[in-house]
């Protein structure tokens, strides 16, 4: 089965996308890695358009061959009901990002209106990729409460995880299991009362393969209490576990990762196809069939579409390939049973490494995206 990473950001300063190796050799998505893009405060790396935050760049990514829940309530008051995924048209839009740099610096580039129109105006992810305890809830929090302020869902990506990215080109994160636990409960502190879509961990499930039976085990324990601090910290948070991508894992393979990983007792759902060109509707329907398998009926996914519009490449085209599009703008209003959103957690015309380094905002690219390739 080919298989592709989905994406990923770096720690520290870099925007960009890095695709993670395993399964049987296909490469696939690229994942934001370690290069830099978005600034606005130590916040972490972003990788996606409008939407951004890192420490002093937006996304992150860099370029590596790779492959690319309604939770059960802790012991405590249940909490107040709230949306799948909010209400249309409610996603946030960071205000700071590369694209969002490059429109600003580039007012009579005749490539411009065209970004910016296509790609800068829509919300996107905000990516958390250092392992940084004591500066993470201030950073959360300057998202969320700008979110709130503006009655917006923000969609956060918290990317820490041990052993992140099986030692590839976004490889670091916490030291250990104790210390994630106790970045996850700083990164939590910060989540506030409103709405928040968390993407739990890109790769985490699906790149598990590459990790000891017991690593894999301490991981996923590690995600179920990550997914369980979250939900207690935000009332109104919503978690969604790796579900990977149609071109990787079979459905089966996946839920049964899944369900040991605690997305069917601890999450709200699955994402899929980050930072991965996949079509909408080969996501829509894997997406089913890993839920099905998962057993939850409560339990929705979310589908990156940033850069699907033209589905997917030829097998092992995998770094900033040639005739692709954007895909959906990013809603909660996508129609589709199961399906909670379709979301940009990675910045179209961040680089893959091929069309620019790893992370960088590449206009040419964006351009060729925001064209249809």
């Amino acid at each position: 089965m080919a298989v592709f990473a989905s994406a990923v950001v770096a720690a520290g300063a870099a925007t960009g996308v890095v695709a993670a190796a395993g399964g049987d050799g296909e490469r696939g998505a690229a994942r934001p890695g370690t290069d830099a893009s978005t600034v606005l405060e130590p916040l972490p790396a972003v990788p996606v358009p409008s939407v951004s935050v890192p420490v002093t760049v937006s996304p992150s990514a860099a370029p590596s061959p790779s492959p690319s829940a309604r939770r059960a309530t802790a012991p405590a008051a249940p909490k107040p009901p709230a949306p799948r995924a909010g209400t249309p048209g409610a996603l946030y839009r960071h205000p700071r990002s590369q694209v969002l740099d490059w429109v600003d610096a580039h007012r009579d580039d005749p490539r411009r209106p065209l970004i910016e129109s296509r790609i800068a105006a829509q919300p996107a992810a905000v990516w958390f990729p250092s392992y940084n305890p004591g500066t993470v809830t201030r950073q959360v929090r300057n998202v969320t409460s700008a979110a709130a302020a503006a009655g917006r869902t923000p969609v956060l990506v918290p990317y820490a995880i041990p052993g992140r990215d099986c030692g590839g080109a976004s490889e670091g994160g916490a030291p250990g299991p104790a210390a994630y636990d106790a970045w996850m409960a700083d990164f939590a502190a910060g989540l506030g009362s409103g709405p928040v879509i968390v993407i739990l961990e890109p790769d985490a499930v699906a790149l598990s393969d590459c990790l000891s039976a017991a690593q894999r085990a301490g991981r996923f324990a590690s995600l179920a209490r990550a997914a369980r601090t979250l939900h207690a910290a935000g009332p109104r948070t919503k978690v969604y576990f790796d579900g990977g991508h149609s071109g990787w894992h079979s459905a089966a393979k996946q839920a049964a990762a899944l369900r040991e990983a605690g997305a069917a007792s601890d999450g709200d759902g699955i994402f899929t196809n980050v930072s991965n060109f996949h079509s909408t509707a080969d996501e829509t329907a894997y997406a089913r069939k890993v839920l099905a398998a998962l057993g939850g009926e409560d339990l929705g996914a979310v589908i990156d579409t940033s850069r699907n519009g033209n589905g997917a490449p030829k097998a092992g085209q995998w770094c900033d390939p040639a005739g692709r599009a954007l895909g959906r703008t990013p809603t909660t209003d996508t129609g589709r049973a199961g399906i909670d959103a379709y979301l940009w957690v990675k910045l179209p015309g961040e680089s893959d490494g091929c069309k620019g380094s790893a992370g960088s905002f590449t206009p040419g690219y964006a351009y060729e995206l925001a064209t249809g390739g």
